[in-house]
């Protein structure tokens, strides 16, 4: 986001650091745009989903949209939607569910994508007057990967075929996963896992790295993340069914489908036409080939006629 010195000594009083400063930027700043505003989280995937939403609602309008991308967490980028910062970004349901509605994870047997999808939109509609559209087409869920070589050694294809080996292993995560209600310590106690020490927590693009460098050995990755696939790394089924729905959706506020009625037509354009091998291909372009994200999501629309 860019804001100029006037707009930073309105919002500020008095220094702030970190989350603080984040927090401050988002909840003041200039007035609302005419344009549309589209944000996206801080990870590749987010900022090709978002690169998305904004082309087809270009398309629709003629007119251009603003990009806010790189807004941190989902935290960020809900204040921001609230606050008015942004119009809309795509967001995934179980993430929706637990880590920015404050819900319980729903039992094992009320998991299914129709029923988490119903309560978040029901719950964003009454909080936040902001409207949950149509999945895109496919999910991004939380992922425990491994390296190819140890699955094949061991003989791994579960999440508790790795519950014996976990005890002499490091572990990985971003620092998101860490603390959510959706994340290790229910993992943990879902599996009854243990590693070797507390994991190692850092940035989402340097947990690949450190598992093929073997400075650890597990990661709590995403479904659709390119290296993957590109490096040969193996995904472990979550056989407990611990991770609810993952199913990415647009979040638009209310009063600007209004606005902008070409917002609400792009969404049902896009509504079903994502898949994950296409969202990981997009990813690992963008990720590994070093391809402008811009004229990935440009190729992509044009391969579905968009």
């Amino acid at each position: 986001m860019q804001f100029g010195v006037h707009e930073l000594g309105r919002c500020l009083v008095k220094p702030v650091s970190g989350l603080l400063l984040s927090l401050a930027l988002v909840g003041c700043g200039p007035p609302r745009s005419s344009r549309v505003v589209i944000g996206a989280k801080n990870f590749t995937e987010q900022v090709v989903l978002g690169e998305m939403l904004a082309q087809e609602i270009e398309a629709v309008s003629g007119e251009r949209v603003e990009r806010r991308f790189y807004l941190a967490g989902s935290y960020l980028c809900q204040q921001a939607l609230v606050g008015g910062r942004i119009d809309g970004y795509v967001e995934y349901t179980g993430t929706a569910l637990t880590a920015i509605l404050k819900q319980p994870l729903p039992p094992v047997g009320e998991r299914g994508k129709e029923v988490v999808l119903g309560r978040v939109r029901e719950l964003y509609g009454q909080r936040y007057g902001v409207r949950v559209g149509a999945p895109l087409g496919f999910e991004d869920t939380f992922a425990m990967v491994v390296r190819g070589d140890d699955a094949r050694r061991l003989g791994l294809r579960t999440i508790s075929d790795a519950i014996g080996p976990a005890a002499g292993w490091r572990l990985g995560v971003g620092y998101e996963f860490e603390s959510r209600p959706d994340g290790l310590v229910g993992l943990e106690a879902a599996y009854g896992l243990r590693f070797d020490g507390r994991p190692r927590t850092m940035d989402l693009g340097l947990l690949y790295r450190a598992l093929a460098g073997r400075q650890v050995d597990m990661v709590a990755g995403n479904s659709t993340d390119g290296p993957i696939r590109a490096l040969g790394f193996t995904v472990l089924e979550d056989d407990r069914h611990y991770f609810p729905p993952y199913e990415a959706v647009p979040l638009v506020r209310d009063d600007s489908l209004g606005r902008h009625p070409a917002i609400g037509v792009a969404m049902d354009r896009l509504a079903g036409k994502v898949t994950a091998e296409a969202m990981q291909r997009m990813n690992d372009a963008v990720d590994a080939q070093h391809r402008d994200v811009g004229d990935v999501v440009r190729e992509w629309r044009r391969e579905r006629g968009l």
